[in-house]
């Protein structure tokens, strides 16, 4: 599902209009993202949490040359699934 889809489930099950809908689904991604941007951890009761955790320092290698090269320590964007997110998708088939 993109968030196109996502719009249009928003759309459909709150009688909503596409352009609102849209604006809802963005305005909610918007606050994830200013919120870990800012450092803090953002808690979706029953669905998970959104942080920034931190990437020490290491050596890399250059994949054209096969040469050793400093990685600098990096922030990446992390999400860990809430209790009922990992109920719901208990047994779940994937290929």
């Amino acid at each position: 599902m993109n968030k196109r889809e996502l719009s249009e489930k928003v759309s459909n099950e709150f009688d909503l209009t596409i352009k609102m809908s849209q604006d809802l689904v963005e305005y909610v991604f918007d606050e994830i993202r200013d919120g870990i941007s800012k450092g803090d951890k953002v808690r979706i009761v029953g669905f998970g949490a959104f942080e920034v955790r931190k990437r020490a320092a290491r050596i890399g290698r250059n994949p054209h040359t096969g040469e050793p090269m400093d990685l600098p320590e990096t922030v990446t964007p992390a999400f860990s699934p809430g209790l009922q997110l990992l109920k719901s998708i208990k047994g779940v088939q994937v290929d």
